[in-house]
C-alpha cells in the first residue's frame, strides 16, 4: 500500500514502467456509483500522480485508464510510458514490441517524493 484514507487507497503494479492503480474503498464498480467526494479524490490523485511522473521520471506520455474488467472494483490505473518500454506504442497490455532497457530513476525514491505531495494537497 503505497497510499490510502477514508475514501481511496494507491498500490504499486508491477511493472517495467512506473505504475500505480488508484482504488476505492468502496466495493463499487462503475464510476457512476461513486459519490461526488471519492470522483473527487480519484481525480485529485490522477492529478498528483500524473504532475510526479512527469516531473521525475520524464515519460513520453502518461496513460491513465479505468478498465476494469478483470477486477469488477472501481480503480485507475496510471503509468508512466517511454518509447523504448516492452509495449510501446502500445498498450502496456498489448503485444510486445521490444526488449525493454530503461534505466529509470528509483520507484522508491519516487513513492517517497509522491507521498510528501499526497500529504500535503
Amino acid at each position: 500500500m503505497i497510499y490510502e484514507n477514508d475514501l481511496v487507497y494507491i498500490k504499486e503494479e508491477k511493472s517495467e514502467v512506473p505504475w500505480l492503480v488508484v482504488f476505492t474503498k468502496r466495493e463499487i464498480k462503475e464510476f457512476s456509483e461513486a459519490t461526488l467526494a471519492e470522483k473527487s479524490e480519484i481525480f485529485r490523485l490522477l492529478d498528483i500522480i500524473e504532475k510526479e511522473m512527469l516531473d521525475y521520471y520524464n515519460p513520453k506520455k502518461i496513460n491513465i485508464a479505468s478498465f476494469g474488467n478483470m477486477l469488477p472494483r472501481l480503480h485507475w490505473h496510471i503509468m508512466a510510458r517511454f518509447e523504448n518500454d516492452s509495449y510501446f506504442p502500445e498498450p502496456m497490455w498489448g503485444q510486445v514490441q521490444r526488449t525493454a532497457e530503461l534505466n529509470l530513476p528509483s520507484f522508491e525514491n519516487f513513492v517517497e517524493n509522491l507521498k510528501v505531495k499526497l500529504e500535503s494537497f
